[in-house]
C-alpha cells in the first residue's frame, strides 16, 4: 500500500435523515422516548439484581450485565443520533468516530457472547439440577461474564485498529445515523478485503458460535422439560427459561430480517430501501435493549416481585 495522509480526513457528516428535514422531529421524540424507557427499564433491573437478596444467582448476575450492556450500547448512539436531528449538518471526529464504532462494536459482540452464557446457565439448571449449585458457582460465573466483555473487547479494537488504518482521502460524508462500520468501510479509498474477511471471520465466531451453542443448549432443555412426568413440572421448568429464549429469538430474529431481506433493484426503490435500511438498523440497536427489562419482568415473577418490593419501598421512604 502507498503512504498516505490520514489527516486528509479529519471529520465525518452524518446523514441521518437529512434528506427527510419533516421526520426528524417525529423520531427525535420516538427515539427519545425509546430511549428513556431503556434507561429506567435497565436501570430498575440493574437495582433490583443487586438490592434483592433472592436475586443474587447466576441468572440474574448475567441478567445485571446484559442490562448494563443494554445501556451501555445505546449510549454509545442514542445520544449522537438525538443531536443529529436538531442539527443541520452533523459532523463527527475521525477519533470520536472511531470511538463510538469501538462501542457499538464491543457491545455488540459482548452481548452475543452473553446470550450464549446464559443459554449454558439455563442448560445446567434444568438438565442437571443437582450439580447446578456445584458448576455455577461464583467462582465460574463471575468469569464467565468477565470473559464475554473481554472477548467482545477485543473482536471490536481488532475491527477498528483495521478500520482506522485505512486511508479516507475522499468522501467524508457517512450515509447513516452513526459511524456504523460498514458504512465508513464504503469511503476508504483503499482495497477493504482485509477487514471484510476479519468481519466474515468475527461474525462466524461471535454470531454463529453462539447461535450453535444456544440452539443445542436449547435442544437438551426441551428434552429435558419433556421428560418431567407432570404437567406443573414442565411448566415451571419452562418458566426458567422461557424469558432468556425469548430474548434471544428477537436478538436474532432482528438480525436475521436485516441481514436477509432482498436487494432493490431499481433506483428508486434502492432509495426507499436506503432510507428503511437506516430506519431498521436505528430501530434494531434500540428494540432489544427496550423490550429485555419488559420480558423480563413480565415472564420471571421472581423480578415482578422484586421490583414490586423496590416500588413499595420507595413510595414508603418517600
Amino acid at each position: 500500500m502507498e503512504p498516505y495522509n490520514q489527516s486528509a480526513v479529519t471529520e465525518f457528516v452524518l446523514l441521518g435523515l437529512s434528506a427527510h428535514p419533516k421526520l426528524e422531529k417525529a423520531f427525535f421524540v420516538l427515539i427519545l422516548s425509546m430511549y428513556l424507557v431503556i434507561l429506567l427499564g435497565n436501570g430498575v433491573l440493574i437495582l433490583v439484581t443487586i438490592l434483592d437478596p433472592r436475586l443474587h444467582t447466576p441468572m440474574y448476575f448475567f441478567l445485571g450485565n446484559l442490562s448494563f450492556l443494554d445501556i451501555c450500547y445505546t449510549t454509545s448512539s442514542v445520544p449522537l443520533i438525538l443531536d443529529g436531528f436538531l442539527t443541520p449538518r452533523k459532523t463527527i471526529s475521525f477519533s470520536g468516530c472511531a470511538i463510538q464504532m469501538f462501542l457499538s462494536f464491543a457491545m455488540g459482540a459482548t452481548e452475543c457472547v452473553l446470550l450464549g452464557m446464559m443459554a449454558f446457565d439455563r442448560y445446567v439448571a434444568i438438565c442437571n439440577p443437582l450439580r447446578y449449585p456445584m458448576v455455577m458457582n461464583k467462582a465460574a460465573y463471575v468469569p464467565m461474564a468477565a470473559s464475554s466483555w473481554l472477548a467482545g473487547g477485543a473482536n471490536s479494537l481488532v475491527q477498528i485498529s483495521l478500520a482506522v488504518q485505512l486511508p479516507f482521502c475522499g468522501d467524508n460524508v457517512i450515509n447513516h445515523f452513526t459511524c456504523e462500520i460498514l458504512a465508513v468501510l464504503k469511503l476508504a479509498c483503499a482495497d477493504i478485503s482485509i477487514n471484510v474477511i476479519s468481519m466474515g471471520v468475527a461474525n462466524v465466531i461471535f454470531l454463529g458460535v453462539p447461535v450453535l451453542f444456544i440452539f443445542v443448549s436449547y435442544i437438551f432443555i426441551l428434552t429435558t422439560i419433556l421428560r418431567i412426568p407432570s404437567a406443573e413440572g414442565r411448566k415451571k421448568a419452562f418458566s426458567t427459561c422461557s424469558a432468556h429464549l425469548t430474548v434471544v429469538v428477537i436478538f436474532y430474529g432482528t438480525i436475521l430480517f436485516m441481514y436477509g431481506k432482498p436487494k432493490s433493484k431499481d433506483a428508486l426503490g434502492a432509495d426507499k430501501k436506503d432510507l428503511s435500511d437506516k430506519l431498521i438498523s436505528l430501530f434494531y440497536g434500540l428494540l432489544t435493549p427496550m423490550l429485555n427489562p419488559i420480558i423480563y419482568s413480565l415472564r420471571n415473577k421472581d423480578v415482578k416481585a422484586a421490583v414490586r418490593n423496590l416500588v413499595i419501598y420507595m413510595h414508603v421512604t418517600h
